[in-house]
């Protein structure tokens, strides 16, 4: 029997230019080659009108966008069993009013 290697150890670390901050806004561009996320925040000061300011752009290969895609799957659904289901906002059928 050929035995297994063992799982690597993982040692992370941040860089200098590492941040954390919100997101309420994420827009996916997908090419041949990779994934963009865009991360931003929205404002909306009026009820026809919407503000995105997007502060973080990520590229991921489309393998890595599958893995996080899994990824958060398995976290969405253990979330939901502790807390219970998310709910989205339902989009309204025309333009907001």
């Amino acid at each position: 029997m050929i035995p297994q290697p063992s799982a690597p150890k993982i040692q992370l670390s941040n860089t200098a230019e590492y941040r954390e901050s919100y997101s309420n806004s994420v827009q996916v561009r997908v090419s041949l080659w990779d994934f963009f996320l865009s991360f931003g925040t929205i404002t909306q000061n009026a009820p026809d009108q919407v503000h995105i300011n997007n502060f973080q752009g990520i590229f991921l290969s489309p393998q890595q966008a599958k893995a996080l895609a899994n990824v958060l799957a398995q976290n969405l659904q253990q979330y939901e069993s502790t807390f219970g289901e998310i709910k989205l906002e339902p989009r309204p059928a025309g333009p907001i009013q």
